[in-house]
């Protein structure tokens, strides 16, 4: 793994994680996986079909263990703090025959004090992050019959609701138009800057990594890893070999975007 160098904030980390080995079934995706995602800072995770983005999301969330190679959540061992961290998987398997309101409050399960159901707490940490994702309103509707990006907003806002200190996100902007895509955006930079969240997200589209990010991890198809701030990640000669295709540069009110030749 090669290492650019860091900006981040002074402070411990909040998720850490030391010679991690990526592998599925017959392949290994990558060695020697380091990482250190400090309060404030939002990680973008980028590379090519296969390359091991959900795999990392994964493990890191404690999900499904890594071939080799150790976890830290707020310098304790992962299995221990997962209360701390929030995940939203790229795909949901289970149907919900419920509410968008009993949706949401399911976030809430690591964080209730109620003995019996949910308190008033609950529902109205549940209300505000639905109003968070642009649906307040849609409390009463049924889950079901949601578009697939009103779908995707809703499961943002029970992530939301659990309020986590740490953000695993796989492919948050699937299914969202322009305008919700944005939104999303500016919805988890403001949790890193303000309230010091930290945020890992895989991302596919080049344009958005440079205008949210502060920091990005290269998972290569060759297996190997670069990491390091922002600026020195999203170039175009790295993004050029970690996508195997020619890129644009695109330079624009001090921010630099790219796009398929």
């Amino acid at each position: 793994m090669t290492d650019a160098g860091t900006t981040a904030r002074d402070g411990a980390p909040l998720l850490k994680c030391e010679a991690l080995t990526l592998a599925v079934p017959g392949r290994v995706l990558a060695r020697g996986v380091e990482l250190e995602v400090k309060p404030g800072e939002i990680w973008a995770v980028l590379g090519a079909n296969g390359s091991g983005k959900t795999t990392l999301v994964h493990a890191l969330a404690g999900l499904a263990p890594a071939s080799r190679g150790t976890i830290f959540v707020a310098g304790k061992p992962a299995d221990s703090s997962a209360a701390r961290i929030g995940i939203l998987l790229q795909q949901e398997e289970a149907a919900f025959w419920g509410s968008v309101l009993e949706y949401v409050l399911l976030g809430r399960f690591p964080r209730t004090a109620a003995l019996f159901g949910w308190g008033i707490e609950d529902e109205n940490a549940s209300r505000a992050a639905l109003a968070a994702a642009g649906l307040a309103g849609f409390e009463d509707r049924s889950y079901r019959s949601l578009s697939g990006g009103e779908r995707q907003r809703t499961r943002i806002a029970q992530l939301l609701a659990q309020d986590p200190d740490c953000y695993l996100l796989d492919e948050p902007l699937q299914h969202l138009d322009l305008r919700h895509q944005v939104a999303v955006l500016e919805l988890f930079g403001a949790l890193a800057r303000e309230r010091a969240k930290a945020v890992v997200m895989v991302l596919h589209d080049a344009l958005w990594p440079a205008r949210v990010c502060t920091h990005a991890l290269l998972l290569h198809e060759d297996g190997t890893v670069e990491r390091g701030p922002a600026h020195a990640m999203l170039t175009r000669e790295r993004l050029e070999r970690l996508y195997g295709c020619a890129l644009r540069e695109i330079a624009t009110d001090g921010s630099v975007f790219f796009a398929p030749v």
